[in-house]
């Protein structure tokens, strides 16, 4: 089995892609392999709203890897994303990157999937990132795995994440956790049928 995880930060080995790494190097232990991809440092338009995925499954801007990431996620088996904190929120380049990816290619490609979001802070504004990275994964019909607290670990330099004990213990439990959640939904292919995919539907409050 594999999981694809994005690291979301500016920086390509700062706290965030650390604490990713915490979460993959449990996976790993249970045979699981990943690959961090690092798109914080990437230009990501955001979505123009022409609604041409509707029709394709994929992103109409071509010239950055929006398309392929989608197409590593959708034969991967599971789905790390990880954010540094930004004014309370994801950053910048990652929240363009997620609305795109998601709006083209979310259900197709997380749907049963695990999924978790990672979060590295320097003081406050991870509960909100948190929530903004879960809320991708609740409306695609991902399966969002849990730790022993909110998926946080604080930390300003890179590495200073290392310190935060409780933090390591986090990520620690949350990759233990995804890895025997990813295990279980293999194990049940063939046994237990998924639920039947419903067609969406679509409403507006003003008639």
């Amino acid at each position: 089995m594999h999981v694809i995880a994005l690291n979301g930060s500016p920086k390509e080995h700062g706290n965030t892609y650390q604490a990713l790494q915490l979460v993959t190097d449990e996976l790993g232990k249970n045979d699981i392999t990943s690959e961090i991809i690092h798109v914080g440092n990437k230009a990501a338009e955001g979505c123009r709203a022409c609604g041409s995925c509707a029709k394709t499954g994929v992103c109409i801007i071509t010239d950055d890897s929006v398309n392929e990431t989608a197409d590593k996620i959708d034969t991967a088996d599971g789905l790390l994303i990880g954010s540094p904190v930004h004014y309370a929120s994801i950053a910048g380049t990652l929240k363009n990157y997620l609305d795109r990816l998601f709006y083209s290619a979310g259900r197709r490609m997380l749907r049963h999937k695990p999924a978790a979001a990672v979060v590295a802070v320097r003081r406050s504004g991870g509960m909100s990132t948190f929530q903004d990275i879960n809320s991708y994964f609740l409306i695609t019909e991902a399966v969002v795995p849990a730790s022993n607290y909110w998926n946080i670990i604080h930390g300003q330099k890179p590495g200073e994440v290392h310190g935060d004990t409780e933090g390591v213990q986090i990520m620690r439990v949350l990759g233990r956790n995804m890895a025997w959640m990813m295990k279980l939904i293999e194990h049940g292919k063939g046994s237990v049928s998924e639920p039947e995919r419903e067609q969406k539907q679509m409403m507006n409050f003003i008639h």
